[in-house]
């Protein structure tokens, strides 16, 4: 026999009681898998924005690699390990009977001294020039070489005074000229076509010679 408690059944406050919890225990369900959800998107999102392939990078049509040859000065570049600190960039190219090119590239570390290294730098098969691999001695020569090539010349004024070289992965970016010091007009021209190409042309270091 049910029991009153305060006019109603036990068996009532029993039921109703199990009716809220049931309630409750449903709406926490429901926001648990809102949240989770809500979650999952999120990092959807930032993995695939992560992950988004770079837009392919244009390079100049053809390069002649005897015009290209001889002294560069570095005008600016994006920081990169290799370099550090370094400054006053100079990179001498000459080309070889076998076809390569030879690089040697000088530079002015903090404390005055001059740090050289000494590479060689081959053409990637069809790109008619503008995609070169380059490989330096030493610890270097054991990282592996993109198939791709490392050194792409994006763009080159038509008397080769100035050069835009970058990577496909837009983490490096290297403003060379035939001068060291060319206008801030002509500079401008170069790096906006980097910007619009979605280099980081903020981070830029600007040399001074």
């Amino acid at each position: 026999m049910p029991v009153l408690v305060r006019g109603k059944s036990a068996e009532f406050i029993f039921e109703a009681s199990i009716g809220f919890t049931s309630v409750e225990f449903e709406s926490v369900k429901i926001l648990n898998a809102c949240y989770w959800s809500l979650a999952l998107l999120v990092l959807l999102l930032v993995v695939s924005c992560k992950s988004a392939p770079k837009p392919p990078l244009p390079t100049v049509s053809k390069v002649d690699l005897a015009q290209y040859a001889g002294r560069w000065h570095e005008v600016a570049r994006l920081p990169n390990a290799f370099q550090r600190d370094d400054s006053k960039a100079i990179a001498e190219y000459t080309p070889q009977a076998d076809g390569s090119v030879k690089v040697v590239n000088t530079e002015m570390r903090p404390d005055g001294s001059q740090k050289q290294v000494v590479g060689s730098a081959t053409a990637v098969p069809e790109t008619g020039n503008s995609r070169l691999r380059v490989k330096f001695g030493g610890l270097a020569a054991l990282a592996p070489a993109s198939k791709e090539g490392n050194y792409w010349i994006i763009k080159l004024a038509d008397d080769y005074s100035v050069a835009l070289v970058g990577t496909p992965s837009r983490k490096f970016l290297w403003l060379l000229a035939r001068d060291p010091k060319i206008s801030e007009s002509d500079k401008q021209v170069y790096l906006d076509e980097a910007k619009r190409l979605g280099f980081a042309t903020d981070q830029l270091l600007h040399a001074k010679w």
